[in-house]
């Protein structure tokens, strides 16, 4: 059976969520519903935000082609605007997380964070 429009429409939101697209026969009770014309077609199922500055380091490499570690300086402190503005530093632990992540210490983290903050 082919899947709905909207559910095909949603994969690349899903994707960079880290979300999964799940049919209405296998929602659970925290999956957001998705309606099509009042007809419930599927649902999506959020990430657990246990691994989710994993996911965002994740993406930011993608985007910037390499590990962060690799990445020149400039593109390190361009990784770090992008994790700042997808709330990376809100969650616990981040800014060490990044630090090892980066192979930088924390100070650095923090210089580029007032850096992009001073300048916004």
């Amino acid at each position: 059976m082919a899947r709905h429009p909207l559910l095909r429409a949603l994969d690349p939101v899903a994707e960079r969520l880290g979300a999964t697209i799940v049919p209405k026969g296998r929602m659970a009770d925290s999956d957001i519903p998705l309606h099509w014309d009042g007809q419930l077609v599927g649902g999506l199922r959020m990430p657990d935000l246990q691994d989710a500055l994993a996911r965002l380091i994740e993406q930011v490499e993608r985007e910037l082609g390499g590990r962060l570690t690799e990445l020149s300086r400039t593109d390190k402190q361009r990784a770090i605007k992008l994790l700042d503005q997808r709330g990376a530093f809100n969650l616990r632990k981040s800014i060490d997380e990044v630090a090892d992540a980066m192979d930088v210490s924390r100070i650095t983290i923090y210089n580029y964070l007032n850096v992009i903050r001073e300048s916004a």
